[in-house]
């Protein structure tokens, strides 16, 4: 079994909402997130998945995001965008892109802060 990673980042607001404190008012983040695919095979060149490739899968879904009010967009404009929420959010759009029988999206991290962060896998 071999585990591809990869790291990327987005600037993004957002309101926490049933806060009840300042992170209930809108603010912003450079969110990290970081992605770990699973392979249980490595292709003709020696991979599992190629890196470029994956970032990019990454960088186009949080896209959707970067410089956004993440409140705004669904499906956070109904479901509370928090770290948590986000990490599965992706984790589910990735899964489309990049499962295959030998591969699958195996946990993906999203950071508000260094040190603070939500990871989300199945």
């Amino acid at each position: 079994m071999y585990e591809v990673t990869v790291k990327t980042g987005f600037s993004a607001a957002h309101q926490l909402r049933l806060y009840d404190g300042k992170y209930e008012n809108l603010h912003g983040h450079n969110w990290s997130a970081e992605v770990s695919v699973e392979a249980d095979e490595l292709d003709a060149m020696g991979v599992g998945i190629d890196f470029v490739k994956l970032k990019k899968f990454v960088e186009e879904i949080l896209a959707e995001l970067d410089y956004q009010n993440i409140n705004e967009i669904p499906p956070f404009d109904e479901q509370n965008p928090s770290a948590e929420n986000i990490a599965r959010w992706l984790f589910l759009k990735l899964k489309e892109q990049v499962n295959t029988p030998s591969t699958r999206v195996k946990r993906v991290e999203i950071c508000e802060m260094e040190g603070c962060g939500a990871s989300y896998f199945e």
